[in-house]
């Protein structure tokens, strides 16, 4: 019986940490390092495929090593572009992979085309999502936005 209760509560207190986390379908993820990231290795790119988009190939950061990531094929979204994974120094030196992921198209998309999203773009550098440094990440998550030793 002791066994059975301690289980519910496990079970309860679980799905209870899963209602308090919020999940956002377009959550951009990004990984920061302090190491600069190889040159990308360079991959044949498929011919086109109906309903399907390549997702270049990058290297991610794992187990304190550069590790490459090929390119594979992704299934389209209407209505939303693929950011590929890239490499973005901040102001402050640190190495954030970003991209990677979906982004809307129009308004809340990427207008300019320079593969930063309009809500981390340097255009709209003012406000909470704004990019005064133009690396990608929004102000409210960069540490040092204005920091003078970025390359």
């Amino acid at each position: 019986m002791l066994f059975k209760k301690t289980l519910l509560g496990a079970v309860l207190a679980a799905a209870s940490l899963g209602a308090l986390v919020p999940v956002a379908a377009n959550a951009q993820t990004y990984t920061i390092v302090r190491v600069a990231p190889p040159e990308p290795m360079q991959e044949a790119v498929p011919a086109p495929r109906r309903g399907w988009v390549w997702a270049p190939g990058y290297y991610d950061y794992r187990a304190n090593q550069y590790v490459w990531v090929h390119g594979h094929w992704v299934r389209e979204r209407a209505g939303h572009e693929w950011r590929e994974a890239r490499w973005v120094q901040t102001r402050d030196g640190e190495w954030r992979r970003v991209g990677g992921n979906w982004e809307r198209r129009g308004p809340y998309g990427d207008r300019d085309r320079d593969g930063v999203p309009n809500r981390y773009d340097n255009d709209h550098a003012r406000g909470p999502n704004g990019d005064r440094d133009g690396d990608g990440v929004a102000n409210r998550h960069d540490r040092f936005p204005n920091n003078p030793n970025r390359s």
